[in-house]
């Protein structure tokens, strides 16, 4: 697939970008290197965080003109744009803030005498990001790593090339030497060779379930370390004893945010009998009264789909579904008299077991409304899925919500609020939402070898 930039709001080509040729990937490979070998990486974390402090100055400076690239690019509304850009420079103001407490040595008590584990960069590694988040996808990887002293190479998604190019042209004015990022317009199999090459080390996925299994096992088949972080199916669960109209309120944000296109955007609506009837009527009209149009527009409430392909696939879903027996409660149609990709905020009810949108990913503004009789039949629910990325409770009674969150089966669970992120809490999932996490502390250890140095009595 080409790299080109396509305005989802119209439909209209603004730019081709040429793909990266073998010999510039064996290029940017070398620099990579020549960089991990370097006192630059293997030294200490000081020289590192100040190119992400500087990066941090650079992007809050930034935030309106990135923001209007994303929106172009990929079709969301500017504000949230505007928060994703300034989430981008938290995350790296925070590694900059907290990188060199992460990796300093912890110190192990033992009778063999004087013991630590030290945390040092292990090499190149190749990341693979999608376009749903352009710029927060590229940060939540280089942060930590850069800060770690790992060298990454970026294959972004095709749709979003201005995004990719920007982001480069940022870590590099902040001061970050070459190899340290580069972004590659490159095929699957030019990452295939990359992941290959003895020289990388590592492997960092963000994407669809089928991409995270072949990237996967390509990097086990060289025993290589990987994290993926792939689909979700999220819940939101709307307990009896909750502010209903908090609930309702959050469902709609949940399931609209960046267009329904968002890992861990609420799918799967479980909702106590005793205020379904009350819930779907409150949600309903909360779906309906979106306002589509140009995401440039700060009226706004509705932007496109990321693409046409997008917009197809999403519509075959819903027609899927419903064919299977499922009941189409709201939408189900493309937005008529536009030239973009718009889609109708949809619900449907009154799916079963054996319909394939029970176990399928809607990437899109389609909410699946579920109603149960009781939190046991929630929490299995809840669990009879091959995705476990987040969730979310919707209760007044703060210990029956923990209780819930405890077995639910995700990586992630917020009470009382839709899923969220934040650069001091980790992200990431089970099941075939993949392994691994980024983000926090946790995130800075993922690419790191923890090495054990014993000074014997």
């Amino acid at each position: 697939m080409p790299y080109q930039t396509v305005n989802p709001f119209n439909n209209k080509l603004i730019k081709t970008y040429p793909d990266h040729s073998d010999q510039q990937v064996q290029q940017a490979l070398d620099r990579a290197h020549r960089l991990y070998k370097s006192e630059w990486s293997q030294g200490p974390v000081q020289s590192r965080v100040q190119v992400l402090h500087k990066l941090s100055a650079l992007i809050a400076a930034r935030v309106d003109d990135l923001a209007k690239i994303a929106s172009e690019e990929m079709g969301k509304l500017i504000e949230q744009s505007r928060g994703e850009v300034k989430l981008c420079a938290a995350i790296a103001s925070y590694y900059a803030e907290h990188a060199e407490t992460f990796l300093q040595p912890t110190r192990y008590p033992t009778d063999l005498g004087e013991a630590w584990v030290e945390n040092s960069p292990i090499g190149v590694l190749v990341a693979v990001e999608p376009w749903n988040f352009p710029y927060y996808q590229l940060m939540r990887v280089l942060a930590p790593n850069l800060a770690a002293g790992n060298p990454i190479l970026v294959k972004h998604a095709s749709i979003v090339p201005h995004c990719a190019e920007v982001f480069e042209q940022l870590v590099h004015e902040a001061g970050a030497p070459e190899g340290a990022y580069t972004n590659l317009f490159i095929s699957t199999d030019q990452v295939g060779t990359l992941i290959d090459d003895d020289r990388v080390q590592g492997v960092a996925l963000t994407g669809s379930e089928k991409a995270g299994s072949i990237v996967a096992a390509r990097a086990a088949s060289k025993l290589k370390k990987s994290t993926l972080e792939l689909g979700g199916n999220d819940i939101f669960a709307v307990l009896d004893d909750c502010d209903l109209e908090k609930a309702i309120k959050a469902a709609a944000q949940a399931r609209l945010s960046n267009c329904g296109q968002v890992c861990t955007a609420a799918k799967r609506f479980i909702v106590h009998e005793k205020v379904a009837d009350a819930f779907l009527k409150g949600f309903t009209a909360q779906m309906q009264a979106v306002k589509p149009g140009d995401p440039l527009d700060p009226q706004t409430t509705l932007g496109p789909l990321s693409s046409a392909q997008a917009l197809k696939d999403l519509a075959k879903q819903v027609d899927e579904a419903v064919k299977a027996g499922a009941t189409l409660h709201l939408g189900g149609k493309k937005v008529e008299n536009t030239d973009g990709n718009f889609y109708q905020p949809t619900i449907l009810t009154g799916i079963t077991r054996d319909n394939p949108a029970y176990f399928q990913e809607f990437f899109g503004p389609v909410a699946q409304v579920y109603v149960v009789k009781d939190d046991e039949e929630l929490v299995t629910l809840a669990n009879d899925s091959h995705y476990g990325l987040g969730g979310a409770i919707f209760t007044q009674d703060t210990a029956r919500g923990k209780a819930l969150a405890s077995r639910i089966e995700t990586g992630m669970v917020y009470i009382n609020s839709a899923t969220d992120t934040a650069p001091e809490l980790p992200f990431g999932g089970v099941k075939r939402s993949g392994y691994g996490r980024e983000l926090s502390d946790l995130g800075i250890k993922e690419f790191v070898n923890q090495k054990l140095v014993v000074i014997a009595k």
